[in-house]
């Protein structure tokens, strides 16, 4: 559900209208092989002279499988970049919330303070929730969308850290742990939005560059407002409208184990039980 509200307000952004016709479903498994795609190994990427094992290993007939089906998918108005990592970031915030009661009870008196009983959560509402929009900052803090970042490669040789990188290389950050990294975070592990309350903190990073979920510099992510935007109003309104738990088949429990790929996603997904909230 979360994945087709994304690509629906994607759609409508870019077209002007909602996505209509079946295939959410589709669209989630296409966009999550996509982003494994993006951070497997293959060797033709490392030593081009030995590029026929990955034909012969079958990965090149999956990666052109994955292409022709996306191929399809677009001539229908679908899109991948905005959707499979802002639906993983939303279910990563509503896990975070549900493990932790006094937080979400926090969290949902300022959204519903603010609204009050109006039928619609406006802009200007947005703006006053600031204790929400520390909760997502934490959650991307824990959970950025893209934990390693779009890859880089190196204009020159460089020596960092006793290590000799040559020109060329293509590099990759680790901002999942830069975020966790106890020199920068107080209780690094620990889901915490209070920390955001008294310091100012961008998207883009700072001196030490130790929040940066959605990259920095020029090569940052261009969608960063928008992706913004998208978190704020859809968890807005799923805590003005609902209270949640989890299901009474399951235990308060809620697996945390990640599958790994340009996005990292929930190894099991978040199931809850919506109960309709009313003044």
């Amino acid at each position: 559900m979360i994945t087709s509200t994304t690509n629906n307000i994607v759609c409508k952004c870019a077209l002007g209208r909602k996505f209509a016709g079946d295939g959410y479903t589709r669209v989630k498994e296409l966009s999550r092989e996509v982003m494994i795609h993006l951070t497997a190994f293959t060797v033709r990427d490392y030593f081009p002279w030995l590029g026929w094992v990955d034909v012969v290993t079958g990965k090149i007939q999956k990666y052109k499988a994955t292409a022709e089906a996306l191929d399809s998918l677009f001539d229908e108005d679908m899109f991948v970049g905005g959707t499979d990592t802002t639906s993983s970031a939303i279910e990563w915030t509503m896990s975070e919330l549900l493990r932790n009661p006094v937080i979400m009870k926090k969290v949902q008196e300022e959204v519903r303070a603010v609204v009050g009983h109006k039928s619609n959560i406006e802009e200007s509402d947005i703006k006053k929730m600031h204790y929400l929009k520390c909760v997502i900052k934490e959650s991307l803090r824990l959970h950025p969308p893209a934990p390693l970042l779009a890859p880089r490669v190196t204009m020159s040789a460089v020596k960092l850290k006793g290590y000799d990188i040559p020109a060329k290389t293509t590099v990759y950050i680790n901002s999942w742990a830069m975020q966790r990294d106890p020199k920068f975070w107080e209780s690094a592990e620990e889901f915490m939005p209070e920390r955001f309350e008294n310091i100012e903190v961008d998207f883009k990073g700072q001196e030490d560059f130790p929040f940066v979920p959605f990259g920095f510099g020029r090569r940052g992510c261009p969608g960063i407002n928008f992706a913004n935007a998208s978190m704020e109003y859809m968890l807005a309104n799923l805590l003005y409208w609902f209270d949640w738990k989890l299901p009474e088949t399951d235990t308060q429990y809620i697996d945390m184990t990640e599958i790994f790929g340009l996005v990292v996603s929930k190894k099991v997904p978040l199931h809850v039980k919506p109960t309709t909230f009313s003044f």
